[in-house]
């Protein structure tokens, strides 16, 4: 989901947040009245999701483009060496620095169908190297190709068949069909979800990430298809999508999003302002991103969900937890909100719990 830096850029993330609230405001009632518990079949091989540990790792632009994807500290110019050797230091700083073990990357038929694509590989061979578990997503284009539908069929399925061939047995990649595919009905986004698992059937099913529906702002109506049995699903979630809620009203709006499903659920997009001093290991009630991130990662926690916080590593977004260091040829990571990364832990299963 769009992520910016200040008050007049977000405007279009809070116009899309405003929709998904608007639609899930209608829909509550059917959310609820949709648990995994309808589709027994649907349940996938796993107990739980903790497995996933991770950050997205985002272009400056916030991955909607129509051109390549340069993620932030990396260059297109870069070869595949190049590009390797900065990776692998990214990569080495998210688990060093976070404890993470899982990365989230955007992909497009730009980055993918060019010569690009060589270089591009470097970050995933990187990621995977270490052992991390690299989950690779498509993102539309930008302005008005920015409306939630696949961009072009005619280069999309090119694309996938691109990248399903090169990390098909690649065990640490696990493929997202497309993010927040929010210009589709439920229906028409799992149709599209079960055309993309018969495609590749070949793919294991437990490597494939089914984004809910709408901003992939809740998973009941994927998680009911029988069709899509065996995949996990992704749920994204913020806290700017109110002004302001309880720690209660945070952890029920979560939840009434996953439904029965957390067995398979993974949160690879949730965020709150960390370069802005918020505090996130004392109580603050009368804060909403407070709330919010306790809510939600202390239901992380207890719910045994995997999340992929938003983002790890994003130039000039204040949601940032990483910021870059170093030079330019050997990049590094701080911190940039140690109560942010303490959160994180917590949902991850390590840490301490939030003070009174």
């Amino acid at each position: 989901m769009r992520k910016t830096s200040g008050p007049s850029p977000r405007t279009p993330r809070l116009r899309a947040a405003l929709v998904a609230v608007a639609v899930a405001a209608v829909t509550g009632a059917t959310l609820a009245g949709s648990p995994a518990s309808a589709s027994p079949s649907g349940a996938a091989p796993a107990t739980d999701t903790t497995q996933f540990k991770g950050v997205n790792w985002a272009d400056p632009r916030d991955n909607f483009a129509d051109d390549l994807l340069q993620l932030s500290g990396l260059s297109t110019t870069d070869t595949y060496r190049q590009t390797y050797a900065k990776a692998t230091r990214i990569i080495a700083a998210f688990r060093a620095n976070l404890g993470a073990n899982t990365v989230r990357l955007p992909i497009n038929p730009y980055t993918v169908d060019g010569a690009y694509w060589k270089s591009y590989r470097g970050v995933i061979d990187a990621a995977s190297d270490q052992g991390f578990k690299v989950i690779v997503s498509y993102w539309e284009g930008t302005g008005a190709r920015k409306d939630g539908y696949i961009d072009d069929t005619a280069t999309y399925w090119p694309m996938w068949d691109t990248v399903v061939k090169a990390y098909k047995n690649d065990k640490h990649v696990y493929f997202e069909p497309m993010n927040e595919p929010h210009g589709y009905t439920d229906t028409e986004w799992a149709d599209i979800a079960a055309k993309w698992l018969s495609t590749y059937a070949k793919v294991p099913r437990n490597r494939v990430f089914v984004s809910g529906a709408g901003y992939n702002d809740h998973v009941t109506s994927v998680c009911a298809d029988p069709r899509l049995k065996g995949t996990y699903l992704s749920l994204h979630h913020y806290g700017f999508w109110k002004d302001y809620a309880t720690y209660d009203q945070w952890v029920a709006d979560l939840k009434v999003r996953i439904g029965d499903c957390a067995n398979r659920t993974v949160a690879d997009e949730f965020g709150a302002p960390m370069t802005t001093g918020l505090n996130y290991d004392v109580k603050t009630p009368d804060d909403n991103f407070v709330n919010y991130v306790q809510a939600v990662t202390d239901t992380f926690r207890e719910l045994k969900m995997g999340s992929v916080y938003w983002p790890g590593l994003r130039t000039d977004d204040t949601y940032s937890i990483q910021t870059l260091t170093g030079t330019t040829a050997r990049p590094w990571l701080a911190t940039t909100n140690q109560s942010g990364a303490d959160r994180l832990a917590w949902a991850w299963g390590r840490g301490k719990p939030v003070k009174g």
